[in-house]
């Protein structure tokens, strides 16, 4: 009986000492984050995050999205009114705390979420590229209709469309397209090794990689990049069909590496080895960087990429 009574008076203080229904506070998701760590941070579990903002477990985060972070009693409601756990019992479990990735890379370039009466035409005329590049870019096809929350990936410096001073819907929707994000993250060494192996010099590739996603194959941007090194679909394609010779898996974390560094080790050799260069064209299209000048937050982008170099040994 001890056992019982311990579990019952655990839970009766939980309950005491809550703060009041409502009290929940919001997170916003920062570059390395997943469903995980957010909850680990707040010494929830993961169930209980995802339960309350209404995702499955294993739902990947997207950079800048909203989350609302329960109390314990809020944790415990949202549960029980899943079916989780019988109503009146406490499943908030309490778990180790995570240490926090560096701070996130500015906010993507070109970033858009969909508003209504958005179309893949309409939004391609108004930022200057073709409606087959747009859909290129962002892994759709070009006959694709949007749906209303789709992250999107617009051109570098080019006008903000007409509905971007309308609120972006809450929801978000990622296009179904390669690389595909996955619950794994990688260690400095391996994206280190990966990067060597396919020319990419391995501390450039683990500062950008870390300044990305924290090393973390879940994420996804608001610009509708992906993975440890953020790789778009249409540059996914692009090195699939032009930079290797063996197909890579969409689902790889260690294939995403390898796309994002055989991607930096071209734009490397294109720039005469110039690393500054080189990261400001990952981040903001090296055409762009090189008719238009860096952008202040590609400039801030590149600052701290190559801070961090250093930390991975370069």
């Amino acid at each position: 009986m001890r056992p019982l009574r311990t579990c019952l008076l655990a839970t009766l203080a939980a309950l005491l000492v809550a703060p009041a229904a409502g009290a929940h506070t919001l997170h916003t998701v920062s570059a390395g984050e997943t469903l995980w760590s957010i909850a680990a941070r707040q010494n929830l579990t993961t169930r209980t995050l995802a339960a309350y903002n209404g995702l499955s477990p294993d739902a990947n985060v997207i950079l800048g999205a909203t989350l609302k972070v329960p109390t314990v009693a809020e944790g415990a409601a949202a549960l029980a009114g899943a079916g989780i756990v019988p109503a009146g019992r406490t499943a908030v479990t309490r778990v180790s705390t995570v240490a926090a990735p560096m701070p996130g890379a500015p906010p993507p370039l070109g970033a858009y979420i969909v508003r209504p009466g958005d179309t893949l035409t309409g939004l391609a005329a108004q930022t200057g590229v073709s409606v087959a590049q747009m859909a290129y870019v962002n892994g759709l096809k070009p006959t694709a209709m949007l749906i209303i929350g789709t992250v999107l990936k617009l051109p570098s410096g080019a006008p903000a469309p007409v509905n971007a001073s309308e609120p972006a819907p809450a929801a978000r929707v990622v296009p179904a397209a390669a690389p595909l994000p996955t619950p794994v993250r990688l260690s400095a060494d391996r994206v280190k090794q990966l990067a060597a192996e396919r020319g990419a010099p391995a501390s450039l590739a683990a500062a950008i990689a870390w300044q990305e996603s924290g090393f973390n194959n879940a994420l996804v941007s608001p610009a509708n990049a992906r993975g440890i090194m953020q790789v778009m679909p249409g540059t996914w394609d692009w090195v699939n069909h032009n930079l290797t010779a063996v197909p890579l898996n969409p689902a790889s974390a260690d294939d995403n590496v390898r796309a994002g560094s055989l991607y930096l080790a071209r734009l490397m050799r294109e720039t005469g080895g110039d690393a500054r260069l080189a990261a400001a064209g990952y981040y903001q299209g090296l055409t762009s960087v090189r008719e238009r000048g860096m952008f202040d937050d590609t400039k801030r982008y590149v600052d701290n990429v190559l801070a961090l170099q250093a930390r991975f040994g370069g």
